[in-house]
């Protein structure tokens, strides 16, 4: 038989077999509010204020280089996650080199052996492994932008997957008609402007490879402009910075186009960030589920807050929802990559030590505050006192002018309940106290359904105040402040108001709360792991270039096993030497400019006549070249290797240290 089938009834059969699949998705879906972790104590606080499931890195191989963590530290997180019945995710989302698989292969086996619930991956050299049955998610470097992209992964056991942030509503319900396994997108936080997986600049200018988790992030730099003539379009600008992505207006449309786990991006951002972050989305999805029913939390408990979620209080370059309603022009932080903040006034005085102004807040001691200097730098102080319109800072900008709008980038009293204990998440509970020959008895019942009931031998005593023994009891039964419980419902079953003293009832309820919080964490069950499609799913192109990222020999013979048959080395393999795309982008220069050749055919503008010429990028010696795909709507941004990059490779391997077992 042809190895090969025939394109057309090729796709008639995938297309068939994915509506089969998705056919048999659960009609009651889980959303997932996923939160990252610089470490394990940015974990448990993130569970703490509402997030289902939790992505951190692990010893190493993780995407983000400076943010590893030890297997004991991970295990600390799962045994707080799986409390609520919340997850852990760990990623391994780099490539490897062939001299590094064995060691991250030992790595996953000791994840696995903790608990932990599923890997986030980019290099399908892991596939070809001897690996434990732990459940598999694609990460965003994998660069998922197509249906077919989408059902590939699908079919070849990942369980999840992650979306490209550039991707429209259409799209991505394109993607959930056609996939079974569950959907997640980016919802908050910071924006790569490349296609993820797709940017090798810094690796071509510093030899640190953002697919081996050593971004240098010349996107944020300061750029000069031109056009094809040299004529400066904008100088000094931060042409390849994004603001920061919010999608908190379009949730309900990402569930209605399939979505099911919402990331909030961010395990190098600090911890007041991760809460407020986090209890935004978690009171935003509550909301969601309270008005579908049809759709499901993924872990256990409610949360409170001491403070009223604001995001833009904390990190955050503006806002944009990016391209899920389509291209817009304003989606850009070209004037700083840094936090501005709130603007709160303007200057109208300035003396030696202090100056005044107009403010639209009420502002406090302690609090931060910027401006844009002459130069359009970010300038920031910190205010010692605030006296009315009058304000003293810790040290006295030099430049500050009349007129100057000032902004806020820190509000002290809102940073000081972040620092503090400022949430607490609970289970619910129903008691039921009853009689039993020769005592009493109390069960507890949790809002998953798990159950644990306590005994007490305790001779029966007719209460004398049958009141006031009523009312004790009560109060006594539902103590439970301490632990992760919260009583939704008491029922008394007895037969009359009987004395029973609080040391009684004090040791019936830790007994049942102790005896509920082991039947929780043995019926805690690990997602399973997805079985690829037999016979092997062929992967939707025959030809790879550097752009698919194949960096050792296992990643080559997985794609070979699903049917690529030309295979080019990664980029940090240096075999791209000449000038090539170090960059591929959906933000489009030209559009934000008003320059499109599709939205402004034939216009004169400033820059002369629309055509379809390159502009140059300029930051010192660097010169990137912008070429644009008008087709896709993708800007390209060209350049080559540098050669000291060249005398620094092949890198070493990360350094692993192994377990040691008690």
């Amino acid at each position: 038989m042809c190895r090969r089938l025939n394109k057309s009834l090729k796709t008639a059969i995938v297309s068939a077999l994915s509506k089969l699949l998705h056919r048999m998705k659960p009609s009651r879906r889980h959303l997932e509010l996923l939160s990252p972790a610089k470490n394990a104590d940015y974990g448990i606080e993130a569970i703490n204020h509402g997030a289902d499931a939790i992505y951190i890195g692990g010893p190493a191989y993780g995407a983000r280089a400076k943010a590893p963590n030890t297997v004991a530290d991970i295990e600390r997180l799962l045994k707080h996650a799986h409390r609520y019945h919340a997850e852990v995710f760990v990623t391994l989302n780099t490539i490897f080199h062939d001299n590094e698989l064995e060691g991250a292969r030992e790595i996953v086996q000791q994840l696995y052996e903790i608990g932990t619930d599923a890997l986030i991956l980019q290099d399908m050299g892991l596939l070809e492994m001897d690996l434990p049955p732990i459940q598999l998610h694609a990460s965003t470097q994998t660069d998922i932008r197509t249906v077919e992209k989408a059902q590939f992964l699908d079919q070849v056991g990942f369980s999840q997957i992650v979306l490209a942030r550039e991707l429209d509503l259409k799209t991505t319900q394109q993607i959930a008609d056609a996939t079974s396994c569950n959907l997640e997108f980016f919802v908050h936080g910071a924006l790569c402007v490349a296609f993820s997986g797709q940017c090798f600049i810094s690796h071509a200018h510093t030899g640190r490879s953002a697919n081996r988790g050593e971004c240098s992030q010349e996107c944020r730099l300061p750029y000069r402009l031109e056009d094809a003539q040299g004529r400066v379009i904008g100088n000094d600008k931060h042409y390849l910075s994004m603001k920061d992505n919010d999608q908190s207006a379009n949730l309900r449309a990402l569930i209605d186009a399939g979505i099911s786990s919402f990331k909030i991006e961010g395990r190098y951002k600090d911890l007041p960030y991760l809460k407020n972050a986090t209890a935004h989305y978690r009171q935003l999805i509550d909301e969601i589920l309270n008005d579908m029913p049809e759709f499901a939390k993924s872990s256990s408990g409610s949360c409170s807050y001491t403070f009223t979620p604001q995001p833009e209080k904390t990190f955050n370059r503006s806002a944009t929802d990016y391209f899920v309603n389509g291209r817009k022009a304003d989606i850009g932080a070209f004037d700083t990559p840094k936090f501005a903040g709130e603007e709160v006034g303007k200057v109208t005085k300035v003396g030696k030590d202090f100056f005044e102004m107009t403010s639209t807040v009420e502002l406090h001691n302690g609090d931060g505050l910027c401006f844009f200097d002459v130069h359009k730098e970010l300038v920031g102080m910190r205010i010692n006192t605030v006296d009315g319109n009058r304000l003293t800072p810790n040290e006295m900008p030099e430049d500050m002018r009349r007129g100057m709008t000032l902004f806020r980038n820190r509000d002290h009293a809102f940073m000081r309940l972040l620092e503090k204990d400022s949430a607490a998440r609970k289970i619910d509970v129903d008691l039921n106290f009853y009689e039993t020959p020769d005592g009493f008895a109390l069960s507890v019942t949790d809002e998953d359904g798990c159950s644990a009931t306590a005994l007490i031998q305790q001779e029966k005593q007719p209460a004398q105040n049958l009141e006031k023994a009523e009312t004790n009891l009560r109060e006594n039964l539902t103590k439970l402040g301490g632990t992760d419980f919260s009583v939704r419902d008491l029922s008394l079953s007895i037969s009359q108001a009987w004395f029973v003293p609080a040391s009684a009832v004090n040791a019936l309820r830790r007994d049942a709360i102790e005896q509920l919080i082991q039947v929780r964490l043995v019926s805690y069950q690990r997602p399973a792991q997805k079985a690829p499609l037999v016979p092997p799913a062929i992967y939707p192109e025959d030809t790879l270039s550097y752009l698919a990222n194949v960096y050792n020999k296992k990643a080559r013979a997985f794609y070979e096993k699903h049917g690529v048959r030309m295979i080019a080395a990664a980029y940090e393999a240096n075999q791209e030497l000449g000038e090539v795309p170090l960059m591929i982008t959906k933000h489009c220069l030209r559009f934000s400019h008003g320059m499109c050749p599709k939205e402004a055919k034939g216009v004169i503008g400033v820059q002369g006549t629309v055509t379809a010429e390159p502009m140059t990028l300029i930051n010192g010696n660097d010169k990137f070249t912008l070429k644009f795909d008008c087709k896709p709507c993708e800007m390209h941004v060209m350049g080559k290797i540098r050669k000291p990059v060249l005398q620094m490779l092949p890198p070493q391997p990360l350094q692993f240290i192994p377990r040691v077992k008690s």
